[in-house]
């Protein structure tokens, strides 16, 4: 089934805690701390497959959680690292924020790949808290969480060409004519209910000696009003976006031509007034039903409206005109491609790399208060005390301890006193409570 958009849960590898453990063998009197790091959590990296081409994979499963780091051992033996967990996803696609719908990453090549979260670091075996005056810590580091986020993914096929018109235009068809796609075709409306891709042989369908292709997409359901969801075209303008080239079809045997032509810029437009002004050809489909006088003088009066457009006379059912439909698309193209190469493009959204750690605006920590009728609680945030609090064993007053020593050197202690501080207060750091004591 046919999914291009998607909103998954991702949780990074937890690291692996540190080791307590202590050297004993014979005729070695003072061995020493000997515990192991953990191992590191794994991460989670999303990639672009070009032979891929839904998101259907992530339409029933919303949790991805990659694989805990394994604890260190005795004998300074490290633990293994979490595994990490790749995620294939359609060349094309977007990892996007929930709820502003900005950019994390645009997977627009070929096996590109981009770490959304990342696994949490190894605790330390006791190994590493020896000092002089402290031979033998009792205690190790606990493993780092790993980072999570909601994502959403949004798939928009990149495409050279894109085929557009009013249902039961002949786009289908055109496309089933000019490469080897084989999309549904049928004589009634919305037969087309996903995009279709196909490779067209420009040398192949025009009996030349053009040695190219190039990719074409029949984007279906566009009606008035699809820019608000009518029709299909809410699900799927967004296809569009990529394109370069616009191959706008319209059936010669429309009432009105130039309204036919009309009501589908218009929704472009409402959608996205860059993807109107892309290079478009017209293409008059089903002249087969026609006369040959008659045919033409529809397109010349429909060339008093459109000038500038080239308009062919086509039939996708006989093949009429079509190679030199394609011969001119294969020259607008190329065109394209020429004009990008000096256009230094930039994006609307700037990249951003998620942190879902505080990032504090050029300040270590920041320190607030919470107060009640009964006691106060101090909230202190911050990159390293956080990291610190996560990975400390609470059950472990030497570990404990750690934390204060930590609280005392990097000067929140004193921070907090200024704030008002008193022995006894509650001092919150990563929902861990510690009392606070000068």
């Amino acid at each position: 089934m046919f999914c291009d958009s998607a909103k998954v849960k991702l949780i990074a590898g937890n690291g692996g805690n540190g080791c307590v453990s202590f050297r004993r063998e014979k005729y070695v009197p003072f061995g020493g701390p000997d515990g192991g790091d953990g191992g590191r959590g794994g991460h989670i990296i999303i990639r672009a497959n070009e032979n891929l081409t839904t998101l259907s994979d992530f339409r029933t499963r919303k949790l991805f959680k990659a694989l805990d780091g394994k604890n260190g051992e005795g004998q300074k033996k490290s633990g293994e690292s979490g595994e990490d967990l790749i995620l294939d996803v359609p060349l094309g696609t977007l990892v996007l924020e929930p709820k502003t719908l900005e950019i994390y990453e645009d997977l627009d090549e070929n096996n590109k790949e981009y770490m959304v979260v990342k696994g949490g670091q190894g605790g330390r075996g006791n190994a590493h808290f020896t000092t002089s005056v402290f031979q033998a810590p009792k205690f190790a580091e606990i493993g780092e969480p790993g980072e999570e986020i909601e994502v959403v993914l949004e798939l928009k096929l990149i495409a050279d060409i894109g085929v557009i018109g009013l249902p039961s235009a002949g786009k289908s068809t055109l496309l089933s004519r000019i490469s080897n796609a084989k999309p549904k075709i049928a004589s009634y409306p919305f037969t087309t209910l996903i995009p279709n891709l196909g490779i067209t042989d420009v040398g192949k369908v025009t009996k030349t000696n053009i040695h190219d292709s190039f990719v074409v997409a029949d984007i279906p359901g566009l009606i008035e009003g699809a820019h608000t969801g009518k029709g299909l075209g809410h699900e799927f303008l967004k296809h569009i976006v990529r394109t370069k080239v616009l191959i706008h079809i319209i059936d010669i045997n429309e009432n009105d031509l130039n309204r036919a032509y009309k009501t589908i810029i218009n929704e472009l437009k409402k959608y996205d007034p860059d993807i109107a002004k892309k290079p478009q050809i017209v293409a008059l489909n089903k002249i087969d039903t026609l006369d040959n006088e008659l045919a033409e003088f529809l397109k010349k009066d429909l060339q008093k409206h459109l000038k500038g457009k080239k308009i062919f006379l086509i039939s996708a059912v006989t093949g009429a005109g079509i190679p030199e439909l394609i011969i001119q698309t294969h020259k607008s193209l190329k065109d394209v491609k020429e004009e990008e190469k000096f256009i230094k493009f930039e994006k609307k959204s700037p990249l951003k790399i998620f942190k879902p750690h505080l990032k504090l605006s050029g300040k270590r920590y920041e320190i607030s208060m919470i107060k009640s009728k009964k006691e106060r609680i101090f909230v202190v945030k911050g990159r390293g005390i956080e990291k610190i609090t996560q990975m400390t064993n609470f059950s472990n007053d030497e570990a404990i301890q750690r934390v204060y020593t930590y609280l005392e050197k990097s000067g929140i202690q004193k921070a907090l006193a200024r704030k008002g501080a008193q022995d006894g207060d509650q001092i919150c750091i990563s929902d861990k409570i510690l009392i606070f004591r000068k």
